[in-house]
C-alpha cells in the first residue's frame, strides 16, 4: 500500500488531468457532430468513444504503474516485429475503407506500428555506442520498414507522421548530427520540388505537357489532388476542394465564443460533410460550435500535457526514459498541428485524427497508453527506496 502511494505522488496529475478534460471534449463534440448523422449507431458514436477512454483509462494505468524500464527491456522488441508483422497482414487480410486497407478486424495496425516504433527506437538508442554512421543507418532500417508497409496501405499521412518521431529521437540522442541534418534538407528539398512539379503543371496550358510532368510526381491520384487543392484552394471547390472550403467556413464563422454547441450551420446543414466531421475536421466542429475561445482552451489543455511531459524529460537521468517521452511528445504534436493546419488550408489534407478529441479507438488506446509510459518515467526514473533512505539521514 505504501508503494502504490508513493508511486501515485509521482504521478504528474496535470498531465492526467488535460488528458481526460480533451477526451471529455471528445465526447462533447462527437455527440454533436453525431447528431446529424442517419443511423443511431453513427449518432451514438459518442457513447464507442466514452467506453473507448474508460477502457484506455484502465491501460493508462496498467502502463503507468509498470516499470517503464522493464518494458523496453522485454518487450520493445516483439512489440516492434509483432506490429510489422500486424502491417503485412493488413496488407492480405485487412478491410478495405475510404480506398485504403488500414483495417486488421477491429483494429488498425498502424496506430500500434507508431508508439512501437517509438519504444524500439528509444530502447535501441539509448545504448552506448550508437551515434555514429552505424547509428544513423540503424535508425533509418527502424524506420523505413514499418513506413513503407504503411504507404502500401496506402497511408502517407501515417508514414509522414512515423519520420519526425524517429528524427526527433535520433536528434535527442546525438546520432551523426550532420547526417541527420543532411537528411532533414533532402527530405524538405523533395518536398519543395513535388509542390513545385504541381504548381507547374497546373499552370501548364497544355493537357500533354502536364500530364508529362505528373508522371515524375511520385504520388498517388488523390494525393496529388489534395496538393494540388492546398496550392489552388479555388480550382475545384465542389470537389476535390469542397471539403476544405467547408471546414475553413466552420472554422471562421465561429467566432469569438461559437455559435453554440450543436448549433453550428456548416454540420447541420450538411455543408461540412457528416462522413468527416466525427473524425478528419472534427476541429472544425469545435471551433465553429466553441469559438475562439473553446480553440484557446483545447491548446491549453494540449499544453498541460506537453509542459509536464517536457518535465518528465529532462529530469529523467535515464536515457530511455527521456528518449521514449520526447517520442511521445512529437507523436502528438505532429498529429495536432497537421489536424489543425489543414482544416485551415496551411498544410495539405491527410487523415490524421486530432488527439483524444476525433473519433477513432484504436488510436485512442494507444495515446492512453503512451501517455501511461510517460507517466511510467515520471514515476520509476529515479528509485524511491534510496530516496526514502536518503531522507532519513539526519542533516
Amino acid at each position: 500500500m505504501k508503494d502504490v502511494l508513493s508511486k501515485l505522488r509521482r504521478m504528474d496529475w496535470v498531465l492526467s488531468a488535460c488528458m481526460v478534460s480533451l477526451i471529455v471534449m471528445g465526447v462533447v463534440f462527437i455527440n454533436s457532430a453525431g447528431s446529424v448523422r442517419p443511423t443511431d449507431a453513427l449518432r451514438n458514436l459518442w457513447r464507442v468513444h466514452a467506453s473507448t477512454a474508460l477502457a484506455g483509462l484502465a491501460v493508462y494505468a496498467v502502463f503507468a504503474f509498470l516499470d517503464y524500464r522493464k518494458l523496453l527491456d522485454w518487450g520493445a522488441l516483439p512489440v516492434f516485429v509483432v506490429s510489422c508483422a500486424l502491417l503485412v497482414a493488413v496488407l492480405f487480410a485487412g478491410t478495405d475503407r475510404f480506398g485504403g486497407r488500414r483495417w486488421l478486424w477491429f483494429f488498425q495496425p498502424s496506430e500500434i506500428a507508431k508508439l512501437a516504433v517509438i519504444l524500439f527506437t528509444a530502447h535501441v538508442f539509448a545504448a552506448p555506442g550508437n551515434a555514429g554512421f552505424r547509428g544513423f543507418l540503424a535508425g533509418a532500417a527502424i524506420l523505413c520498414g514499418p513506413a513503407a508497409l504503411v504507404l502500401a496501405e496506402p497511408d502517407l499521412g501515417t508514414a509522414l507522421v512515423l519520420a519526425p518521431s524517429v528524427l526527433v529521437i535520433l536528434l535527442a540522442a546525438r546520432v551523426w548530427l550532420k547526417g541527420l541534418v543532411t537528411l532533414l534538407a533532402v527530405a524538405l528539398l523533395a518536398a519543395g520540388l513535388v509542390l513545385w512539379a504541381v504548381d507547374r503543371a497546373e499552370r501548364e496550358p497544355d493537357p500533354d505537357a502536364r500530364a508529362k510532368i505528373y508522371r515524375f510526381v511520385p504520388l498517388r491520384d488523390h494525393q496529388i489532388k489534395r496538393l494540388r487543392v492546398f496550392l489552388f484552394p479555388e480550382t475545384d471547390p465542389t470537389g476535390a476542394g469542397y471539403n476544405l472550403r467547408q471546414a475553413q467556413i466552420a472554422v471562421g464563422s465561429g467566432g469569438i465564443w461559437g455559435k453554440g454547441l450543436k448549433k453550428g450551420s456548416q454540420k447541420l446543414l450538411g455543408y461540412l460533410p457528416p462522413s468527416v466531421s466525427m473524425n478528419d475536421f472534427i476541429f472544425a466542429v469545435l471551433a465553429e460550435e466553441s469559438g475562439f475561445m473553446g480553440v484557446l482552451l483545447m491548446l491549453a489543455l494540449f499544453l498541460g500535457i506537453f509542459g509536464p511531459g517536457l518535465r518528465i524529460a529532462v529530469r529523467c537521468p535515464d536515457d530511455r526514459g527521456r528518449l521514449v517521452v520526447i517520442g511521445i511528445l512529437t507523436l502528438i504534436f505532429c498529429h495536432l498541428y497537421v489536424n489543425v493546419a489543414m482544416s485551415v488550408g496551411l498544410v495539405p489534407i491527410t487523415g490524421l485524427p486530432l488527439p483524444f478529441i476525433s473519433a477513432g479507438r484504436t488510436f485512442l488506446i494507444v495515446l492512453m497508453a503512451a501517455l501511461g509510459i510517460v507517466q511510467s518515467v515520471a514515476i520509476h526514473h529515479a528509485n524511491p527506496a534510496v530516496e526514502d533512505r536518503d531522507a532519513e539521514q539526519p542533516i
